[in-house]
């Protein structure tokens, strides 16, 4: 067996790959389903074709940053296929780069090409590099958590928590990168972190200019991707941990506060499904806009990979999401949103570009690890196929495609893709693994 068939990816959240029952346990094709996954040659070429990728770290071909929220993605696949010494100084990196008050950057480059139009800063810990902040997102301290999780529990290099960087080890660093969420970015009103208004899991604000930075027209919002990537964050600390370790509060208490207060202010029992935003002060949208109607796609499978839902409501929440990819000819569960914000609603990206609408592998595929690990395997392998066909009919991994007429848009060799078809593709192996052990 190949090495990276025998790989299990670390997913952040989830202590160890348990396949919990799902659609499948009742039925009688479960043996013959895995037989078919285990010979299907084109996820072995999409396998070894995104290892291929992951010898850097950089998003693509488009981009001379690491960001953390893209390498948490596919940290899993750097690990298989790079010195484990180096993926910790890149881990690393983003420690030294971390602000006194806790906060962890998006994204590091090397200081001579450091010429964007972000707001560099610097640190004596790493003379040779520049970071800036995305400050719109709230998920760039929950990504590095997760990444660390990762690597600890693929390498068992336990004594990287303690490490020192500067005056405080990694475990008091992610506190801290904690601590100045519940600081700087959390809603009191409803015990729930908050971010600016953005399209799920994006890093733009609807209105024309520099989108990815807080200003004067900022609207403060409360979504269920920015809270999911915390728990799930809560949930890998507290599993690092020792237990000797006396953390600076309960985090498990934090933690259950924001399960609880999702349930009752950002999820809609009755539509089963998000409601794109809780607004704070005012939203920058039309009065007559009805953006409820909205279906947002990678906040809920991160909230599933999270475990913030039933078997019934992960059902149902795929049956939305198939509905919504449904409605255009190219696209798959990773369209973002459906449908997409109107242009006059959001002026700074027009419907079907980018993250309005664009279809998005990084997220789609995290849905795919989200069904395998729930027992929908059936559905995980259907919906997995469209994502991997597109990569091998394109031959490589692509930052976004159109939905309207399937051609990969933004940054080739995207290795966010890349790293979730891996874990998804990893998963999926495991599964057939597992039924035919079982049923032998």
């Amino acid at each position: 067996m190949k090495k990276y068939f025998s790989i299990i990816p670390f997913i952040a959240g989830i202590t160890a790959p348990v396949f919990l029952p799902g659609n499948l346990a009742a039925q009688a094709g479960a043996s013959s389903l895995a037989a078919t996954v285990m010979a299907d040659s084109r996820l072995d070429t999409v396998q070894a074709r995104a290892l291929r990728l992951l010898t850097g770290f950089s998003a693509g071909t488009s981009y001379g940053e690491v960001w953390i929220r893209d390498f948490n993605t596919f940290i899993n696949g750097s690990l298989q296929v790079l010195p484990h010494d180096q993926v910790k100084e890149m881990l690393l990196l983003f420690f030294r780069m971390q602000g006194e008050d806790g906060n962890i950057p998006d994204g590091v480059i090397p200081k001579e090409k450091a010429n964007v139009g972000y707001k560099y800063r610097y640190s004596g810990l790493a003379p040779q590099w520049a970071a800036h902040k995305n400050t719109v997102e709230t998920d760039q301290e929950s990504s590095l958590i997760q990444a660390v999780r990762k690597y600890v529990a693929v390498t068992g290099d336990q004594d990287f928590l303690f490490l020192a960087v500067n005056d405080k080890t990694i475990l008091q660093r992610m506190e801290a990168s904690m601590a100045y969420l519940l600081k700087e970015r959390w809603s009191e009103k409803n015990g729930l972190i908050k971010g600016a208004t953005t399209i799920d899991w994006g890093d733009v604000q609807p209105e024309t200019g520099w989108g990815v930075a807080i200003n004067e027209q900022t609207k403060w919002a409360v979504d269920i991707y920015d809270n999911a990537m915390f728990v799930m964050a809560i949930q890998d600390f507290m599993a690092m941990k020792p237990p000797d370790y006396k953390a600076q509060r309960s985090w498990s208490k934090v933690a259950a506060g924001i399960r609880s207060n999702v349930r009752k202010y950002l999820w809609d029992d009755r539509a089963q499904k998000y409601i794109p935003h809780l607004y704070l002060n005012g939203s920058p949208f039309s009065p007559s806009f009805n953006e409820k109607e909205i279906l947002y796609t990678g906040g809920t499978a991160c909230a599933i990979l999270a475990g913030f839902h039933t078997s019934k409501e992960i059902a149902a929440i795929n049956r939305q999401m198939m509905q919504a990819a449904s409605k255009e000819k190219f696209a798959t569960i990773g369209i973002t949103v459906y449908p997409p914000y109107p242009a006059k609603e959001f002026p700074n990206m027009h419907p079907y570009v980018y993250q309005n609408g664009g279809d998005w592998t990084w997220f789609g595929g995290r849905m795919i690890q989200a069904l395998i690990l729930n027992g929908f395997i059936q559905e995980a392998v259907a919906e997995l196929k469209p994502m991997t066909d597109r990569v091998i009919a394109h031959n490589g991994f692509f930052e976004w495609y159109d939905v309207q007429t399937g051609t990969p848009k933004g940054s080739g060799d995207f290795r966010g893709e890349a790293g979730v078809l891996l874990d998804a593709i990893a998963l999926l192996k495991k599964w057939a693994i597992h039924q035919q052990e079982v049923n032998n």
